[in-house]
C-alpha cells in the first residue's frame, strides 16, 4: 500500500510537471482529479470511523466532512473551468467549500488530542495554540497579509471581498498549523500510527495552501501545475491513513507471543513541548525584526500581535511556575513519606549499583544483619553472600535483567548472607530492577528456614527413636535403586521384627516397651556403616538399607549381607536394662536383595515376606528372600478370597467327633467341629483355614492366636464363631428329639464369650430358639489371653452354669491361666491339651505331669477328656493314670450327620485293652467334651 501510493503520487507529480500533455488534460487532473482524490478521503474516513467504537469516531467522521468539502470545492472550480469553459469568480461556492475545509480538520484534530485533566491543563493548551498561531500570523502578516489589507483599505470595486477572502485561507491555515504543532506534542497513544499519518497529510495540504496564497504564486496559478500534486499527494495520504496503521497492527499479540518493547523517547524529542512558548516568541520576535531591518514600518497588528504573544508566555510561564512549586512541595513530601516508610521498616532495603556495589542501605539492617547501614554501603554484594549460594543468586540475577520488565517486573531469591557477629543468616529478597542497577527488599527468615527444617524432619523421621520412618526409608531404597547406582545389584534391604515385644507391653508397660524401642533404635544405628539407612517402620518393625558395594559375585554378597544380618540380630537380641530389670527379646530378620528391574515396594515387599518367613520358622533367626514365598503369598490370597464367600455360598459342614468313655467306650458327648470343603473339593480343618481366615482380616498378630476355634477377634473368625455354635446347637436339637440325648460340645475363646458386640443372652436365647436343654451344651473355654477380666468372665459362666449349661477348661496343661481357671471359675471338665497326649507313652516326664494333672481333676471332683488320642496304647496309659474320657483316632475320626446318628445308634466303641471299670471316677456320670488350645494340627479326617 505504501508503495501503491508513492507510485500514484509520483505520477501525479510528473503528469504535472509535464503540464500534462495539453491544457485541457492539465485542467481536468487539476480540477476533477483533486475532486477525485478528496473524495477517495472522505469515504476512506468516513468507513473507517462506522468500522470502530472509540472515542476517536467524531474525529474520523470531521475528517470526512473536511475533505468532502475540497473535494466539492474542486468540482466546483472545475465546473468553471472545463464544463463552462470560463474564469472562476472571486468569491464563488468553490471558495466557501475550500473555507469549509479547514475548521472540520482543527476540530478533529482537537478530539483526537491528549485532554487536559486540569483546568490549568486547559488553559495551557489555547495558550500553547496562541503562542504558535500568533507567531504564524506575525511573520504571515509581515511578508503578505499586510499588503491584502492594504488592497482591502484602498477602495477599489470588489476589493474588499477579495481581500478578504485573501486572509481567510492564511488565517485558517495559520489555525490548522497550529493545531497539528499542538497535536504533535499532546497526542494521545490510542491508535499512534493513523493520528502521525492523518497529521502528515494535513500538514501537507496547509503546505500548499499556503504556497498557493503567497503573492509569488496566486497570480501565476492554474489548474494542473505542479502545486496540485501537494493537495492531491495529502488527500492520498489521507485516505490511507486509518487503513495502512490497520494494516501495521492487525491486532492483539498471539498468545504466547514475545512482546517487543518501545525504545524511549530521546530527551531532545521530550523536551519539544517545553520549548515549544520560546520558538513561538522567537518566531514572533523574527517577524518583527524582519519589517525593521528591511526599513518598513512596524505594522499596528504586528506589535499587537506580538504583545499578545508576549503576554501569554508570561501568562504560560507563570502557570507553570505555580505547577512547579506545587509538583515540588508534593515530592518532598512524598520523598519523606516514603522516607519514613524506608527507616521505619522492618525489611531491609538496599540499592545495588550494576556494578554490584551498595549504594544505599536501610537502617533496618542494624537490627537485622547486625550491621551498620553506613558500614555495609559501598560494599560489593558478592562477597556478603555465602560462597555456595553465589552461583545460584548470579544466574537468577542474569536471567531475570534479560527478562522483558513487562513479563517479570520483579523475582525472588532466598540466600544465607553474612551478620555483623560472623554466622550465616537465611535472607529472602524481593528484587527489582533500578537505573541498570538492583533495589533488594529483604528480610531475615532464619527462624522459618529452621522451622521448616524441623517439620520436614519431623515429616521423614520416627518421633521415637528419630530414626528415618517409612516415607523416608522408601526414598532412600528408590534413590539406591536408580541414578548412579541404578546398575549395582548388590545392595539389599532388611526387615527386622522384634519377638517378645508385646508381652514386654504387656508384663511391665509401653512405657518400657518405648524405652526398649528406643534402645534398639540405637543399636541398630550404630551397627549400619555410615552410607547405610536404618529405619522404623512403626511398633517393633525396624528396617535396615545396606548399599551394594558394586560386586558381581551374587553368592560372596548374600553370605556378607547374611553375616551383617546376623550380627544385627544378635545385637538386638543382647539383654535390655529397662526400668532396673533385664529384659530380653530376639529378632527376626528378613533380606531381600535389588534385583535387576526390581521397584521400590517389591524390593521392601520381599524382605517383608523374608521376615515373616524367619518368624514362622521359629523367630530369632535371619531368612533370605526366594521367589516361591512370594507364590505362597498369592496362593493365601487366592485362598481368603475364596473364604470370604464360603460360608455365605454353603460351603462348610459340621463334622462331630465322639467322645468316648475310657472305661466303658461309651458315646458320653459330641464335640462340634468345622470344616470347609472348597470349590475345589479340597477339605480344610480349623486350623487351615482359621490361618487364612486371619490372613484375609490382614491380622498381624495371628501367630498369638489361640488354637481353639474361633480363633482371634477377627471378624471373620467371630462370624465363623456364631456359625458353629448356632449349626451346632440347631443339629443337636435335632438330635434330640429324634431321641439321641447326647450333649454336644462347643469350642469358643474367652474373649468372644466376653465380647459386647455380642448380646449378653445370646446362648440362652439360642438355646430357647432350637428347643435344646441347656444341660445339653458344653462350652469348651480357652482361657489364653491375660488381659480377659476375670471378674467379667466368672460372673458370665457362672450364669450359664446355673442354667446348666457344662463348662469345659480346654487346653489344660498348656496355659499359664490354668490354675487361676480352676481356682475361680465353675469348671466341669479338664480337656488335656493334645501336645501332653502325644508323649504320654514315649515320655516319662510328660507321663508324670499328665498323671499329676489328672489327679488334680479327680480331687476336684471333675471329669477329664484327653484330646488326640490316636493309639492304642495312649488309650491304656490314660486309662490307667484315672483319665475319664477320650477323643481322637483310636475310636473315630469327626464323622458327619449320618455317620455320627449311625455309631449313636450303636452307642459304643471298642477300647483298646476291655471295657472296665476304671481306677478314678471323678464326678458324675455326665458327658464330657473338650477342644484343645495350643496346637492347629487337629486329627485328620478323610472327605466324606
Amino acid at each position: 500500500m505504501q508503495l501503491l501510493l508513492a507510485l500514484v503520487s509520483g505520477g501525479y507529480a510528473v503528469g504535472a510537471a509535464l503540464n500534462w500533455g495539453s491544457e485541457e488534460v492539465a485542467e481536468i487532473m487539476g480540477d476533477f482529479g483533486l475532486s477525485a482524490a478528496g473524495l477517495l478521503a472522505a469515504v476512506s474516513c468516513y468507513s473507517y470511523a462506522r468500522a470502530i467504537d472509540s472515542r476517536e469516531r467524531p474525529a474520523w467522521l470531521l475528517f470526512a466532512f473536511s475533505s468532502l468539502m475540497g473535494a466539492s470545492g474542486n468540482a466546483v472550480w472545475g465546473w468553471y473551468e472545463v464544463i463552462l469553459g470560463q474564469d472562476v469568480p472571486k468569491p464563488s461556492l468553490a471558495d466557501f467549500a475550500f473555507l469549509c475545509f479547514a475548521p472540520p480538520a482543527i476540530v478533529g484534530l482537537l478530539v483526537l488530542a491528549k485532554r487536559p485533566v486540569t483546568r490549568a491543563g486547559w488553559v495551557c493548551l489555547g495558550l500553547d495554540s496562541w503562542l504558535i498561531g500568533g507567531s504564524l500570523l506575525t511573520l504571515s502578516w509581515s511578508l503578505a497579509l499586510a499588503h491584502a489589507a492594504r488592497t482591502a483599505q484602498s477602495g477599489a470595486p470588489g476589493s474588499v471581498p477579495r481581500a478578504a477572502l485573501s486572509l481567510a485561507y492564511p488565517l485558517l491555515d495559520i489555525a490548522l498549523v497550529s493545531m497539528v504543532l499542538v497535536l504533535h506534542f499532546r497526542r494521545s497513544e490510542t491508535n499512534r500510527s493513523a493520528v502521525n499519518t492523518a497529521i502528515a497529510a494535513l500538514a501537507l495540504t496547509v503546505l500548499s495552501d499556503a504556497l498557493f496564497t503567497s503573492p509569488l504564486l496566486s497570480a501565476e496559478y492554474q489548474s494542473g501545475q505542479l502545486l496540485d500534486a501537494g493537495w492531491f499527494a495529502g488527500s492520498l495520504l489521507l485516505a490511507y491513513a486509518p487503513w495502512g496503521a490497520r494494516r501495521l497492527h492487525p491486532g492483539p499479540e498471539p498468545a504466547g507471543a514475545r512482546r517487543v518493547e518501545r525504545p524511549h523517547s530521546r530527551p531532545i524529542t521530550g523536551s519539544l513541548p517545553a520549548l515549544t512558548p520560546y520558538l513561538a516568541a522567537a518566531v514572533c520576535t523574527l517577524g518583527i525584526l524582519y519589517n525593521v531591518v528591511d526599513g518598513r514600518k512596524v505594522d499596528r497588528m504586528v506589535v499587537f500581535t506580538g504583545c499578545t504573544v508576549v503576554l501569554a508566555l508570561v501568562i504560560r510561564q507563570g502557570i507553570m511556575l505555580l505547577d512547579n512549586i506545587a509538583l515540588t512541595q508534593e515530592l518532598a513530601q512524598k520523598e519523606n513519606h516514603f522516607r519514613s516508610l524506608v527507616q521505619g521498616s522492618s525489611d531491609v532495603i538496599m540499592i545495588a549499583a550494576p556494578t554490584g556495589t551498595l549504594r544505599y542501605v536501610s537502617p533496618a539492617a542494624a537490627g537485622v544483619y547486625g550491621r551498620e547501614a553506613e558500614e555495609l554501603v559501598g560494599t560489593e554484594l558478592a562477597t556478603l553472600i555465602h560462597p555456595d549460594d553465589l552461583g545460584r543468586v548470579v544466574h537468577e540475577v542474569r536471567r531475570f535483567l534479560a527478562a522483558p520488565p513487562t513479563e517479570e517486573p520483579t523475582t525472588r531469591i532466598e540466600c544465607r548472607f553474612k551478620s555483623g557477629g560472623g554466622e550465616w543468616l537465611n535472607v529472602e529478597s524481593t528484587v527489582n530492577r533500578h537505573q541498570g542497577g538492583l533495589i533488594l527488599n529483604s528480610r531475615d527468615v532464619t527462624e522459618r528456614v529452621r522451622l521448616q527444617a524441623q517439620l520436614q524432619h519431623s515429616a521423614e523421621h520416627d518421633p521415637l527413636t528419630d530414626l528415618p520412618n517409612r516415607a523416608l526409608f522408601t526414598r532412600r531404597v528408590r534413590q539406591a535403586l536408580t541414578g548412579r547406582r541404578a546398575g549395582d545389584h548388590s545392595s539389599a534391604v532388611l526387615f527386622i521384627d522384634l519377638d517378645g515385644f508385646k508381652a514386654v507391653n504387656d508384663t511391665i508397660g509401653h512405657q518400657a516397651g518405648d524405652e526398649l524401642l528406643i534402645e534398639a533404635a540405637r543399636r541398630l544405628q550404630d551397627s549400619v556403616r555410615a552410607g547405610d539407612t536404618a529405619a522404623r517402620l512403626g511398633g517393633d518393625e525396624f528396617a535396615a538399607l545396606i548399599l551394594g558395594d558394586g560386586s558381581r559375585d551374587r553368592s560372596a554378597r548374600e553370605y556378607q549381607v547374611h553375616e551383617i544380618a546376623d550380627r544385627l540380630r544378635t545385637t538386638l537380641s543382647q539383654p535390655y536394662r529397662i526400668a532396673g530389670s533385664e529384659v530380653r527379646v530376639a529378632a527376626s530378620i528378613g533380606v531381600a536383595f535389588a534385583d535387576p528391574g526390581i521397584t521400590p515396594s517389591d524390593l521392601m515387599r520381599n524382605a517383608d515376606l523374608a521376615m515373616y518367613r524367619a518368624k514362622a520358622g521359629g523367630k530369632d533367626r535371619v531368612e533370605l528372600y526366594a521367589p516361591q514365598m512370594q507364590a505362597e503369598v498369592v496362593r493365601k490370597a487366592e485362598l481368603a478370597g475364596r473364604l470370604r464367600t464360603a460360608l455365605h455360598e454353603g460351603e462348610f459342614a459340621l463334622l462331630h467327633q465322639p467322645v468316648v468313655s475310657l472305661a466303658t467306650g461309651e458315646v458320653s458327648a459330641v464335640a462340634a467341629q468345622a470344616r470347609w470343603r472348597s470349590a475345589q473339593g479340597i477339605l480344610f480343618t480349623p486350623a487351615e483355614f482359621l490361618r487364612v481366615a486371619e490372613y484375609s482380616e490382614g491380622s498381624a498378630a495371628a501367630a498369638d492366636t489361640p488354637a481353639g476355634f474361633p480363633a482371634g477377634t477377627s471378624a471373620r473368625s467371630a462370624e465363623l464363631g456364631r456359625w458353629l455354635l448356632e449349626q451346632a446347637v440347631e443339629q443337636a436339637a435335632d438330635r434330640h428329639r429324634a431321641g439321641h440325648d447326647v450333649p454336644v460340645a462347643v469350642r469358643m475363646t474367652a474373649q468372644r464369650l466376653l465380647d459386647r458386640a455380642v448380646p449378653l443372652g445370646s446362648v440362652e436365647a439360642l438355646l430357647t430358639r432350637h428347643g435344646l436343654p441347656s444341660g445339653a451344651l458344653v462350652l469348651e473355654l480357652a482361657v489364653s489371653d491375660p488381659r480377659v477380666p476375670f471378674d467379667d468372665l466368672e460372673r458370665r459362666l457362672t450364669a450359664l452354669h446355673r442354667l446348666g449349661v457344662g463348662i469345659a477348661l480346654d487346653g489344660f496343661g498348656s496355659g499359664y491361666a490354668a490354675i487361676s481357671a480352676l481356682r475361680r471359675l465353675p469348671v466341669d471338665v479338664l480337656k488335656l491339651d493334645r501336645g501332653l497326649v502325644e508323649g504320654v507313652v514315649e515320655s516319662a516326664r510328660l507321663h508324670k505331669i499328665t498323671a499329676g494333672l489328672l489327679r488334680i481333676a479327680n480331687d476336684l471332683g471333675m471329669q477329664s477328656v484327653a484330646d488326640g488320642v490316636d493309639l492304642p496304647e495312649q488309650v491304656m496309659a490314660l486309662r490307667a493314670m484315672g483319665c475319664t474320657h477320650g477323643q481322637g483316632m483310636a475310636f473315630s475320626g469327626p464323622l458327619d450327620e449320618y455317620r455320627l446318628r449311625r455309631a449313636l445308634v450303636r452307642g459304643t466303641f471298642p477300647v483298646p485293652g476291655g471295657a472296665v471299670q476304671p481306677a478314678l471316677a471323678g464326678g458324675s456320670s455326665g458327658g464330657s467334651m473338650a477342644i484343645r488350645r495350643g496346637s492347629h494340627n487337629e486329627t485328620p479326617v478323610p472327605p466324606t
